[in-house]
């Protein structure tokens, strides 16, 4: 995989064991490796009957002996923490140094949550809000999921995607600056995270779907049942592209660039290769969702624009929209980038609407790299020029 210059990351569950009682650990040393509540009960944080204890010095060393032995013998890239909530931030730093002795680049990212109810207390655990105290390890920002598609946990509710804008619309903006600090988010109508919990975006990890819950497109067939096909496939588009313009670092379901579908099925871990299997033929027929996932990703490799050091003062959302329209520019000054100044624009309606990029933005011609969701070069547009946004699709025009 490396000689195809592809790099793998590894899903890694520590936080509990499938046997209590009767496992290894429990056999080896009785009410040591697992947590309790304060009645002596096995404290459940996992949902799974248990919670493994990472704060004691012999599971910690279990983690991270066998984590080395991955990276050191099979030379992994890097690894994705389940419900990385349940583990303590020591032990999660800790894991973070030693590894990148060995692969400085070591990519490290989780589940900033639990399922349920931990004795430990949050401020020692590796939460979302307390992202900044761990070692360049990342966390999943279910803020801008569910901005974008709906809650997971309401399999009909609508998203900015889908039609439901102003109540998406701060999460929607949370996530294009990567959960950090801007002045112009509302963040009392941020889902979820009420305050901005990183101080880079690359904490945060901007993701429309993964392999929990339903895929991205079954998910717009229960929450936009009643719009065309057409129309979900453009919503689908929206998503995506929403998530490869975030400053966070992006994570795309795999599949997803062709619209990947379970057949409705929400959670699929025991089920058969019918319902989890990547069907490739179905790449050929949505071509065109390819090439622009294509065209993206190759974008954020080019263009320090989607690499922001401070979003906060080089991100200015543009006010006095249209209900269902989210536009920011980027500026670039200061970075090796041959764009200076980068205007994306989401528009989620399901009419073309006329847009006009003000004059005040400098006399340079503005130049096409997605148009209305597709690749696109041809006519460069004037400053102070109205011209016509298609219906739920994004844009992207740079100077």
């Amino acid at each position: 995989l490396h000689q195809k210059g592809l790099k793998v990351v590894m899903d890694v569950v520590y936080n509990h064991t499938g046997l209590t009682e009767t496992s290894n650990f429990e056999q080896l040393v009785p009410g040591y490796y697992y947590r309790r509540t304060s009645d002596g009960k096995f404290s459940n944080a996992s949902a799974c009957g248990n919670e493994t204890a990472s704060e004691k010095p012999m599971f910690k060393k279990f983690m991270l002996e066998s984590l080395l032995f991955w990276v050191k013998e099979y030379q992994l890239d890097g690894f994705r923490f389940d419900l990385m909530g349940i583990h303590d931030i020591e032990t999660m730093n800790e894991i973070a140094r030693t590894l990148r002795r060995y692969r400085p680049d070591l990519l490290l990212y989780g589940e900033g949550w639990t399922a349920g109810s931990s004795p430990l207390p949050d401020s020692i655990r590796a939460i979302k809000r307390e992202v900044n105290r761990l070692d360049k390890i990342a966390v999943f920002g279910d803020e801008f999921r569910d901005g974008l598609k709906g809650s997971v946990f309401d399999h009909h509710q609508p998203g900015f995607v889908s039609g439901a804008f102003n109540k998406n619309k701060a999460s929607v903006q949370f996530g294009v600056v990567g959960a950090v600090s801007h002045p112009q988010i509302d963040y009392s109508k941020v889902n979820y995270s009420k305050s901005p919990y990183a101080t880079s975006p690359r904490q945060m990890i901007a993701y429309a779907d993964c392999h929990d819950n339903h895929t991205l497109w079954d998910r717009l067939t229960l929450s936009a049942a009643s719009y065309s096909d057409a129309q979900r496939k453009k919503m689908h588009q929206l998503a995506l592209a929403m998530v490869l313009t975030s400053q966070g670092t992006p994570f795309l379901h795999a599949g997803s660039e062709f619209l990947r579908s379970k057949k409705g099925n929400e959670n699929s871990y025991n089920a058969s290769d019918s319902i989890n299997a990547i069907d490739w033929n179905v790449k050929t027929t949505h071509e065109d969702n390819v090439k622009m996932v294509q065209q993206l990703i190759e974008m954020r490799k080019q263009h320090a624009a989607f690499q922001l050091p401070d979003p906060a003062s080089q991100i200015r959302f543009i006010d006095s929209l249209p209900e269902g329209v989210v536009a920011f520019i980027i500026n670039t000054t200061g970075l090796k980038d041959s764009w200076k100044k980068v205007l994306v624009i989401y528009n989620g309606r399901t009419e073309a609407i006329p847009f006009q990029v003000g004059a005040e933005e400098g006399k340079r011609k503005w130049k096409r790299f997605l148009w209305n969701g597709l690749p696109t070069k041809g006519k460069k547009i004037t400053p102070g020029t109205a011209f016509q946004l298609d219906a739920i699709g994004c844009t992207i025009l740079y100077q």
